[in-house]
């Protein structure tokens, strides 16, 4: 027989690859932290011995969700400046808190805040743009995750840097620190076109290029953001990225809620990815993602819970059905963006955007065991006609009971095994008397 570190036999397995693929009585065998094979309970038995036997009977697993944006640390921010537009929520009350209190500190425990939280909701994976980001690096390192850590970019000065030289300076830094985890990648992460001059992102774009990483932006989130790029310079700001060189496959656009038709076909014709968070946006009262027309496009599509501070939690099972609810409400059309794909876009979606996909966003043989089990048996996910319509549109984050990453198990029967819950809650309880005296 083989060997096998796991041996995980699930009611349903869900690959995501091929699209609405649902294998019944499956097991996956876990060696080395990989995948090593996908096949029926009983042939899985007689094929392998393994170190520990996991039997899910009312379970669906399936590969971990990857959240494509968030601001993981600003966690600590929940609630703080809530039923405000964008530059409002930013101005007046989201800068000046920043200002204040953010420090290497506040990254670090406002990110195991996140991290906790978004494991229980079965992200396995998450790309991250804040300050401080060895500290989000470390901290999700430590706990076993995986991150995407971005090395943000402004033009104005913060507690992390003075100005765009040493933004882009410090960010190579962390990446060196990082080369050699598994868990950590990079990706530049210039904050927005109205905060990062033309010359930041030509340097931007040369990195890029040079050590094949992607870029990771906030654009056209909103209509007062794209007018007032017209006005100022008469370009609306895909245009403006386009000449610098940036409209790529490394490009992942977060929000794009203001596109025409014309910037969807660049999108498609040059691969750049477009990261949908629909329940900030619906927040913020920032827009609607034109997501069924992306879809239709061949865009790649990937969704995220962006911070937070204005969704307000990193829930991607809940993410993933307003972006499909929303997605029928604004085309008029029932069938746009159906279950299936919509899992794909919280899965394999955001794992290809962040150069990622082959080693998670689906179940598959010598990909990283990268895996979550969520119970169908409850009353809010019965009775099962189809379990990826159960994932999308009924079951919720408290269903998720088990989760693994590179192989190893961090929650266990809803515990997270590698976080002390009791300190990270006591650490909540302190920021927000901090916050409350502010």
């Amino acid at each position: 027989m083989e060997q096998a570190d796991t041996l995980v036999e699930a009611r349903w397995i869900v690959p995501v690859e091929p699209e609405g693929a649902v294998l019944e009585d499956h097991a996956v065998a876990v060696r080395d932290g990989r995948i090593a094979a996908i096949l029926p309970q009983a042939e899985a038995r007689n094929r392998f011995h393994a170190d520990a036997e996991v039997r899910l009977s009312t379970h669906v697993l399936m590969p971990g969700l990857v959240n494509a944006h968030t601001h993981a640390a600003m966690s600590l921010f929940r609630g703080l400046a809530d039923d405000l537009p964008l530059m409002g929520w930013l101005n007046d009350h989201i800068w000046p808190a920043e200002q204040k209190w953010i420090s290497d500190t506040f990254v670090r425990e406002g990110a195991r805040l996140a991290i906790a939280e978004m494991i229980r909701g079965g992200t396995t994976c998450f790309n991250d743009m804040y300050f401080y980001p060895d500290e989000t690096a470390r901290v999700a390192s430590e706990a076993g995750m995986r991150v995407v850590t971005g090395l943000i970019v402004l033009d104005f000065p913060s507690i992390w840097a003075a100005d765009a030289d040493e933004y882009i300076s410090k960010g190579m830094e962390v990446r060196d620190q990082f080369r050699n985890d598994p868990l950590v990648t990079t990706a530049f992460a210039p904050h927005a076109p109205y905060t990062v001059s033309d010359e930041p992102l030509k340097r931007v774009r040369m990195y890029a290029d040079e050590l094949d990483i992607p870029v990771h932006m906030h654009v056209h989130e909103t209509a007062d953001e794209v007018a007032e790029s017209v006005a100022r310079t008469g370009e609306r700001p895909i245009a403006r990225l386009e000449r610098l060189g940036l409209l790529t496959s490394r490009l992942l656009a977060v929000h794009v809620t203001q596109l025409d038709d014309n910037e969807i076909r660049k999108f498609a014709d040059l691969g750049v990815h477009a990261v949908h968070c629909p329940e900030s946006n619906l927040k913020l009262a920032s827009g609607f993602c034109p997501l069924h027309r992306l879809h239709d496009a061949g865009v790649n599509v990937c969704i995220g819970t962006d911070g937070a501070a204005s969704n307000n939690d990193l829930c991607m099972l809940s993410e993933m059905r307003t972006a499909a609810l929303l997605a029928k409400g604004v085309s008029g059309d029932a069938s746009a963006v159906p279950a299936a794909a919509a899992l794909k876009m919280a899965t394999l979606g955001g794992a290809t955007a962040l150069g990622l996909e082959a080693e998670i966003g689906s179940l598959a043989g010598g990909k990283a065991a990268d895996m979550i089990a969520l119970d169908l048996a409850q009353p809010e996910s019965q009775p099962v006609h189809h379990p990826i319509s159960q994932i999308v549109y009924a079951a919720s984050r408290h269903q998720v009971t088990d989760v693994w990453i590179n192989g190893h198990r961090i929650m266990k029967g809803r515990q997270l095994v590698t976080l002390d819950t009791h300190h990270i809650l006591d650490d909540a309880e302190r920021w927000a008397k901090n916050l409350a005296g502010a």
